[in-house]
């Protein structure tokens, strides 16, 4: 089936970004089981393989519409030094994603390309789940200070 105008350049941007959070939430993943975080160690873990699934329907749609997978680029993966700069790196993160899908969702109903709008739409549920989990992360570490969170934070 052939792509209509400008779809396949979407699902590359977002492709993209996907293939970047999984890199991303590995890394996250690598640095909370070094500092001794379990549970975080877990959830960054989790994040990565969600994305993965993400990027692999991206590539299999992509191909679908006939077009060219562009797996080779990638954003810069953000680092910190501690599990606080993680969460506020991964939100700014997940917000940046969200308004790409948004924008995907909006071209897509005006090309009138159901399938993708939708795939973005299910995407973007788990953005916005995403994004939440960070912000309350962050409110929690706000309400009960650093260290009494990453207390928590050893064992799962």
């Amino acid at each position: 089936m052939k792509a209509k105008e400008g779809v396949v350049d979407l699902l590359n941007q977002v492709l993209k970004a996907e293939l970047t959070a999984v890199h991303q939430y590995l890394l996250h993943a690598a640095m909370c089981k070094n500092w001794g975080y379990e549970r975080l160690h877990e959830h960054f873990a989790h994040l990565a393989q969600e994305e993965v699934g993400h990027s692999s329907g991206l590539i299999d749609h992509i191909l679908y519409l006939e077009g060219a997978p562009a797996v080779e680029p990638l954003d810069s993966v953000a680092r910190g030094n501690s599990a606080e700069a993680l969460f506020t790196k991964d939100l700014e993160f997940e917000r940046e994603d969200a308004e790409l899908l948004r924008r995907g969702i909006a071209h897509c109903a005006k090309v009138e390309d159901f399938t993708t709008r939708h795939m973005f739409e299910h995407m973007i549920e788990d953005t916005e789940e995403h994004i939440d989990w960070f912000e309350t992360q962050l409110r929690a570490i706000g309400q009960v200070g650093l260290d009494r969170y990453l207390a928590e934070q050893i064992k799962k």
